[in-house]
């Protein structure tokens, strides 16, 4: 069952006098549960089509519906609460708040939806026992290393228990042991939890956890099996 579903979308804005199309004429079928690898060179329009995907962004042209809802179709409120239910967003940089320590950074997304304290403490622990940062709750960010932010950008993005996540060059500031951990937490979010992750990296051995890979240059699909 396709979770992700894009059909003839095109993305354009305006660069000074010049209008730049990142995505032209694209379509995509990401199915429930897949561990979707997205590839390509700089500016071939990845970051704008998993900016779409996310609800961050609108395509000009075409439909494109995530988790049985139509984006285009939904109302910038509408959307920010879809947003909030249904994604979590794992950046390159792990954005974390520093005057806030790892549990409070954690805690964030939560203050959207109406829960007790009591309901909100029981989700960040299950969270961040999830990255395997429990005992790391009441550390700030400037006394984590940069696998251990990037585990707590993880847990914020997971606490809500969203089905999708989209992942951002999640890798690409940290060492290889460090990327290898957050490459190994994603698999068994994947396989374990059941999320989609759709995922964009310019690295070869990130994209080899993925459970299928597609190129995409100058905002089109390349053939499958291309380089």
């Amino acid at each position: 069952m396709a979770f992700v579903e894009l059909s003839g979308v095109t993305k354009t804005y305006k660069k000074g006098d010049v209008e730049v199309v990142p995505l032209r004429d694209v379509t995509l079928s990401i199915e429930e549960g897949e561990f979707f690898v997205l590839l390509g060179p700089s500016g071939s329009g990845k970051t704008t089509l998993l900016n779409l995907i996310a609800g961050i962004d609108r395509p000009e042209q075409g439909t494109l519906r995530v988790g049985g809802a139509e984006l285009t179709r939904l109302s910038s409120g509408k959307l920010s609460d879809w947003r909030a239910e249904t994604v979590g967003y794992v950046f390159q940089s792990a954005n974390l708040v520093p005057v806030l320590t790892a549990y409070e950074n954690v805690e964030l997304p939560l203050g959207l939806f109406p829960l007790s304290r009591a309901e909100r403490h029981r989700r960040v622990l299950l969270a961040l026992e999830a990255v395997g940062l429990s005992d790391r709750a009441k550390h700030f960010p400037r006394q984590l290393s940069g696998g251990q932010e990037q585990r707590v950008a993880i847990a914020r993005a997971i606490v809500v228990d969203p089905p999708l996540l989209v992942c951002d060059e999640p890798t690409g500031n940290l060492d290889h042991e460090s990327a290898e951990g957050i490459l190994s937490l994603l698999d068994r979010l994947h396989g374990e939890l059941k999320k989609t992750v759709v995922m964009v990296t310019h690295d070869p051995r990130a994209a080899a956890h993925g459970t299928r890979r597609m190129v995409l240059d100058k905002g089109r699909f390349l053939p499958e099996g291309a380089p």
